[in-house]
Parts: C-alpha cells; sequence; structure tokens
C-alpha cells in the first residue's frame, strides 16, 4: 500500500542530502514523497540550529501539524509527526515534552534506522521513539546504495562533523566529530548520480576540505580532496564539481593546485572567514589570522585566476569594537566576493561565545554594522555580475523556469541564469551571451554556434578586485 511522506528541510545543502537519503530508507517501506503535509501518513521536520530562533520555528510549524493530525484521526487515519536534523539532537528531549503529539525524534548520525523506528512505534501502543544517538558504526555504511534520481544537479555527502569547535557553533555537538568516507563508496556513489542523469556533484561537508578518505584498496592509506576531484573528474558524463563548506584550515597545496588543474573543478569557492580582526577571529577560536585567510585566497587565485569567492560573516560577536569591524570591512574590500552571507551573533545555548554575558553587543550596533557589511558585499556581488554582460559563458541548464520555454541554468560561478531554450536541451551545458546583470542573477541569449566560450580569467578577477575597493 502506498503512503505518502512529506519532509521539509531548513538548513543546509547536507540536510538537503539528509532529507532525500530519508525518502530513500523510506520507500522500501511504501512511502512515496509528497509536496505538502495534507494528506500526509508521514511528516518529518528536517531541523537546522545554526539559525537564529531555529527552535522557535520547529514548534511553530510543530503546532501547525497539530491540527493537521487531530483532522486525520477524526477520519480515523494516521499521521506520524517525526522531527529530525540538528534542532532534534541538541533539544530532543524538550521537543517531547512540549509537543506530545510527536511520534519520532530522532538526530542526524540516526535516520538510517528508520524502518525500525517506524516497526517500533507501529508495535507499542501509544510508545514514542527518541533516538539522539551517535552510533559506533557509520550510517553511510547502512544507508541503501540505490538513490532515487537527483537531477541534473545532485548533492553527495562525503564528509560529516566537526573537530573545530569555533565558540559561536553547535555543530560539533549535534552532529559529532569529523568523519570522512572511504573514497570508494564516494566514487561508486558518485557513478550511481551520473548513471540517474546528474551532470553536477556538489561535495558536500561541514570541513569538506578536512575530507580525506581511505584510499580504495590502500590499507592506511588516504586520499585529500584535491586526489578526489582528480579521481571524480575521470567519470564519463560528470561535467561539474563543487564542494561545500571548506574551511580556511584545510585548503591544502594539492587542493588549491588541484582548481589549476582539474577543468571540471568549478572555479567558484565557498570559504567562509566569519571576521577580519585578528582578536575576534582569536576569540571565535578560528585558529587563522585575517592574512592568513588573504595568502590562501592570493594562491588561490594564482592557480585558478578565474576563480570567485564566497564567504561567511558574523557581526557584533561579543566583545566586537568598532575597530574590529572595521577590519572586517578592510578584509572584504581586500579579497572581494561574488556572493556573501552576513548575520547579527545570535547566542547558541551550549556554546562558549554565548556564556560571555558581559561582552554582548548591542542590538542596535549590530543592525548598523550588518548594514554597513552587506551594502559593501552587495555592491561587490552587483558589480561581479555586470563584468558578465556582453561575455559567453557555459551554462549547465538544471531545471524548468517559470514561463513556457524557458529553461533555467547555473554558470560557473554559480549565478542563476534563465534562458529561452527548447526542453531537449534540458541537462546539457550551452553557450549563453549575457545580456544583462541583476543582483542575484544573470539574463541572456542561447549564443550562435561557434561563439567565444569562456570570458577571459583575468577581466573577471579584475572587475572583483575593481569592486572591492
Amino acid at each position: 500500500m502506498k503512503k505518502k511522506l512529506f519532509i521539509k528541510t531548513w538548513g543546509c545543502q547536507m540536510n538537503v542530502y539528509d532529507s532525500a537519503r530519508m525518502a530513500d530508507v523510506l520507500a522500501p517501506l511504501g512511502y512515496q514523497t509528497s509536496d505538502g503535509p495534507e494528506g500526509a501518513d508521514m511528516v518529518i521536520l528536517n531541523t537546522c540550529h545554526i539559525r537564529e530562533k531555529a527552535s522557535e520555528k520547529v514548534f511553530s510549524e510543530l503546532g501547525r501539524l497539530r491540527r493537521e493530525k487531530a483532522l486525520r484521526e477524526t477520519g480515523g487515519e494516521r499521521m506520524i509527526i517525526a522531527v529530525a536534523g540538528c534542532v532534534a539532537q541538541a533539544e530532543g528531549e524538550e521537543i517531547m515534552a512540549r509537543a506530545p503529539y510527536v511520534d519520532m525524534v530522532f538526530g542526524p548520525q540516526t535516520y538510517h534506522s528508520l524502518p525500525e523506528m517506524v516497526a517500533k512505534l507501529a508495535r507499542g501502543a501509544g510508545e514514542r521513539v527518541l533516538n539522539t544517538d551517535f552510533p559506533v558504526e557509520s550510517k553511510f555504511d547502512l544507508l541503501p546504495e540505490e538513490r532515487a534520481p537527483q537531477g541534473v544537479s545532485a548533492f553527495l555527502s562525503i564528509q560529516e562533523g566537526c573537530d573545530k569547535f569555533c565558540t559561536f557553533c553547535v555543530v560539533p555537538y549535534t552532529r559529532g566529530a569529523e568523519f570522512s568516507r572511504p573514497a570508494g563508496a564516494v566514487i561508486a556513489e558518485a557513478r550511481r548520480l551520473v548513471a540517474g542523469g546528474a551532470r553536477e556533484i556538489t561535495l558536500l561537508g561541514q570541513n569538506v576540505n578536512a575530507w580525506h578518505g581511505a584510499a580504495p584498496g590502500e590499507t592506511g592509506a588516504a586520499w585529500g580532496l584535491g586526489r578526489l576531484a582528480r579521481e571524480l573528474a575521470g567519470i564519463d558524463g560528470l561535467e561539474r564539481i563543487r564542494y561545500t563548506t571548506s574551511h580556511p584550515l584545510d585548503m591544502d597545496d594539492d587542493l588549491i593546485a588541484a582548481h589549476g588543474e582539474v577543468p571540471a573543478l568549478m572555479p567558484f569557492v565557498h570559504l567562509p572567514v566569519q571576521s577580519g580582526s585578528d582578536r575576534i577571529l582569536a576569540a571565535m577560536n578560528r585558529k587563522h589570522r585575517a592574512d592568513d585567510y588573504r595568502r590562501i585566497v592570493e594562491r588561490m587565485r594564482a592557480a585558478r585566476p578565474d576563480l570567485a569567492l564566497s564567504s561567511d560573516f558574523i557581526v557584533g560577536f561579543p566583545g566586537e569594537t568598532d575597530a574590529d569591524f572595521a577590519e572586517t570591512l578592510r578584509l572584504v574590500g581586500d579579497v572581494g566576493y561574488a556572493q556573501a552571507y552576513s548575520f547579527k551573533y545570535s547566542p547558541r545555548p551550549g556554546t562558549p561565545a554565548a556564556a560571555a554575558a558581559g561582552r554582548q553587543v548591542d542590538e542596535a550596533v549590530k543592525e548598523e554594522r550588518l548594514a554597513a557589511l552587506q551594502q559593501l558585499l552587495n555592491a561587490q556581488q552587483v558589480a561581479f555580475n555586470q563584468s558578465m554582460v556582453g561575455r559567453t559563458v557555459p551554462v549547465l541548464l538544471d531545471r524548468r523556469g517559470r514561463r513556457a520555454g524557458q529553461l533555467l541554468g547555473r554558470s560557473p560561478w554559480m549565478q542563476s541564469v534563465p534562458v529561452e531554450a527548447p526542453g531537449r536541451l534540458l541537462g546539457s551545458t550551452v553557450e549563453v551571451e549575457i545580456t544583462a546583470a541583476r543582483a542575484n542573477s544573470l539574463a541572456g541569449t542561447l549564443a550562435a554556434a561557434g561563439t567565444a566560450a569562456v570570458p577571459q580569467p583575468s577581466a573577471v578577477e579584475a572587475t572583483v578586485v575593481e569592486a572591492a575597493v
């Protein structure tokens, strides 16, 4: 008997990957994914603990689901409500206490045992399931090899957990210690994704460039991310390789060199720095200085001159002064970003920074600093996008647009590009002449056969630098 499954996902691409694998695990039980909770036999909220007020958002959503569940029960039917992910891991007992209508709560390391949890729920009269353990065995070893087709662009999780212990972050407590999947398992899953239609794969990890997977057939040996990129580039049909999220401490020589040697490795890297102040970086326990970050960027651009960067920034970290914030603005000006994410600091329960009660920055000051930072970052993003106008760039068309006859794709630098094109080109990489630039996307038309392909790297780099000053 077919059952409806609805999964709502918050947060990072790792959660998107996890949600897809949950659906894979539940498919043999007859569950098929649906577009909404209405009429669903099971609803899973896959949660993220990074953003502000994450718990409140979860409980708000649970309140709406409670009404839907009661409606189903009135008709003699059952809806299973489950909370998964990092909020579940950190606050599982509180969820069970505050929301007695929730049937299952499980952390990100345990979803491979969903069939057993569902069976336990079915056996026990009124018994609920709480599973926030950190199993000894890797969940990846127990997940089914078969995956539902992911489309033209697919995510592949290769690393999980974090050993960095930044003082503002809950990830080490919710995802556990750093773990790297073996290289052979990663390559095999990549081949299956490509066989299923993927032309672009994004490698995922909390610290993805910390990945050191056991090499196939070599006892005690391990590959780094640069070697993995070279191997994946040899898979017939795989055109593009990306990875996120990286850490400056793990940007080693081989990975930097791979950016200049592996054409399939896209020239867009998310490399969070968080602050430009050495004093604040030390308080964050980032273990690098601002100039270390600048030197890494210089080396990466020397290897791949058309490289574009994205980053994360936190303003108003406890103890941050005007001088510290000025150093962040200076770093942004020095580096030049094609895209960035910036946030006001908000305390996460259980993290060291949250305990710095006397050093919290006033909210009005945070707002002012965030506005100033975003103004600079937005100007750089607009300038970077405008540098593409009049050029012809390769665009991988990975989905259909809102209008009839429109396909959407992404440039090598992650810009969204809508284009009028026949449906038969879906999944293809086409040359697009860029005719206009918007804040978050480009516009263009299919280029005539034989036109020039990629913009000159030096021109792209020069525009980024110009936008930064």
